[in-house]
Order: structure tokens, then sequence, then C-alpha cells
């Protein structure tokens, strides 16, 4: 594990790299505006994925670097990502964008213009809870790269069934939230649920060659 600061215009961003021995793909994923890259899904995939020759990049946002609670925005959060993209293509791979909640927004926002080679987006926050006219669908659906979205099957951000159809593929946690967090009295454990998170991007990313 190694990190680095990286400048944007946004301020600097923290950059801690998970690597493969034999990569083939970097997976770059970004933290939520309510948390950071401490998140369950976020820490378990930087665990797994290496092993699959995926070098995972955990990326803090220039917020969360200077120590800030709460998240700029969207417009601000983009400027920061493309600062630190050029970082993320250094190695010479392909990088898949990804981020949970704001920041698969900000993935899906940024793929075309920067290039990625496919998007993942944890905990899509498809709308605001209790708000589903407030629909933030056009981004996913623009994101021009192949996509996949690992959705709590509980998320008030938008459960699945709530998601409009389109060429992206989805993966339901069962029982989970926001933070793919189960219910005690759920049919599976919380380790089962992150590993349902873990071996769906196994999958999916052993596809993007």
């Amino acid at each position: 594990m190694t990190t680095e600061i990286i400048s944007t215009d946004a301020g600097d961003a923290r950059v801690t790299w998970h690597k493969a021995r034999k990569a083939r793909l970097v997976l770059a994923v970004s933290h939520g505006a309510g948390g950071g890259v401490e998140a369950r899904d976020l820490k378990a995939l930087a665990q797994v994925l290496p092993a699959h020759g995926v070098t995972v990049a955990l990326v803090e946002q220039p917020w969360r670097v200077a120590g800030k609670k709460v998240a700029p925005a969207p417009k601000t959060l983009d400027v920061g990502w493309r600062g630190v993209w050029p970082a993320l293509t250094e190695p010479g791979l392909p990088v898949i964008s990804g981020g949970r909640s704001a920041g698969a927004r900000v993935a899906c926002r940024t793929a075309t213009e920067l290039g990625a080679h496919a998007v993942l987006a944890l905990s899509f926050p498809l709308h605001p809870p209790g708000k589903p006219e407030k629909s933030r669908a056009e981004e996913l659906l623009g994101s021009g790269v192949p996509t996949l979205v690992v959705q709590g099957g509980n998320d008030p951000f938008g459960k699945p069934e709530e998601f409009p159809d389109g060429s992206y593929e989805l993966v339901e946690v069962p029982y989970g939230d926001h933070g793919f967090a189960v219910p005690k009295r759920a049919d599976i454990t919380q380790e089962q649920a992150v590993a349902m998170v873990t071996d769906a991007v196994v999958q999916w990313t052993a596809s993007r060659r």
C-alpha cells in the first residue's frame, strides 16, 4: 500500500494504492458526500481485487483531505476527480472510474471526457431519500461506457426496482441500505453482504479486459 498527494484545482487530493502484482486494470474509487474511503465496500474492494489482477486506487477528494465535514458542489467534485485522473492513468493501464454515492455520480458525469474504460457505481443515489421526483438517472444513463451498479435492496436513495431501463448492469445486495449495512434479522450476514459486492465486481472486471 502506498499513498500520494495529488494537487488539483480543488485542492490536494489523496490516493492510496493497493497494487496487484500483475495488474491488467486500475479501479479508481472515491467516497460519498458523508464519508471517506474507510467505507466497508471500498475497504473490501481494496483487500480483494488486487489478487484478481486489479490495482485499486482509493481516492480521497480534496474536501476530505482538508478535514471539511460537508462536500462541495458537484462541479467542484468533478474538478477534483479530473485533477487526480493523470495520476490514475500513470501505470499505463485501462482505468475503471468508480465511486460510492456522490463518488459514483462523479464517475458517471466525467467518464466519457476522461476516457474511462468503464464505470463502477456503488450505491448510486438515484434520488434524495423520499424525493423520487428528483431523479439523477440521466447521469447514470449518460456515462457513455460499460457501467456496473451495485445497489442495496433497501437503499433509501433508490431501490433496485426504481432504476430505469438502460444498458448498464445492476446487481442487488438484498436488505442492504445505502452503506450496504444489513439488519440482524436479515437472511444474510453483514460479511455475506459485503462479499456480494466484491464478488460482483470481481466477475465484472474479469469481463472488462
